[in-house]
């Protein structure tokens, strides 16, 4: 899951956001107001952490923007002003959650679980692949019963493979949505993360093999019966 963390103490920020990268999210950092506001407004996110008291535009009227521009995801708000006006503001405004400072991460970490949750009570939490099951809020990976220990990096990226299962993904765009850097197209990191993945949720050479290199095209993970001539 992505998250965006719009807070100007950039010590606080980066121990954020090492701390959600241990928990397998993958995180974006915005310093001021102006910046989270349009990184906001551009970019999709599961869940937003924004701070009350920032330079440029503070995040009651970011909070407020967005709601105006019709744009639902979940936001906690961060901010060391306890008074309750203030939290009956942000509140109002339609933020899900209100966090003083200082917090523990162990808090916030529960409290984001918990708005990701009620963010979509539609939607099942797992994600699933024949007989792989992907719990995104849990971040457990499982096949045939059997727990899958994964880095941030591999969570990642079968994440964004299993939320597109049965559709052929492009390097670029795996690049785009797991790393979000600028890669030298000659470099084999994804091949390199495809075959750890392999490695590890394909372990049983009795199952079904279920990531697929598409030639000259990219990836995709699919069900058993998607079984095609063109992959390998």
């Amino acid at each position: 899951m992505r998250i965006l963390v719009v807070e100007d103490e950039k010590k606080l920020a980066n121990f954020i956001k090492h701390g959600l990268e241990e928990e397998r999210y993958i995180v974006e950092i915005a310093y001021n107001g102006e910046q989270g506001l349009e990184m906001a407004m551009n970019n999709e996110y599961d869940a937003i952490l924004l701070d009350v008291m920032l330079p440029g535009r503070d995040g009651f009227s970011i909070l407020q923007e967005l709601r105006k521009a019709g744009i639902k995801v979940p936001i906690m708000m961060l901010t060391a002003r306890g008074a309750t006006e203030d939290r009956v503001m942000g509140l109002d405004l339609g933020a899900d959650d209100y966090l003083p400072k200082p917090f523990s991460f162990e808090e916030l970490a529960a409290r984001l679980r918990s708005i990701l949750r009620r963010s979509a009570p539609e939607k099942t939490t797992k994600l699933q692949c024949g007989d792989l099951i992907l719990d995104t809020i849990t971040h457990f990976a499982y096949r045939g019963g059997k727990e899958i220990e994964l880095t941030t990096k591999e969570y990642a990226l079968l994440e964004y493979l299993m939320r597109n299962k049965n559709r052929i993904v492009s390097r670029s765009n795996i690049l785009q949505h797991v790393w979000r850097h600028s890669f030298d197209p000659e470099s084999n990191i994804i091949d390199v993360y495809i075959k750890r993945l392999r490695e590890k949720i394909e372990f049983d050479p009795s199952q079904p093999q279920l990531i697929q290199s598409i030639r000259g095209v990219g990836y995709r993970i699919r069900e058993v019966e998607e079984n095609k001539s063109n992959e390998s």
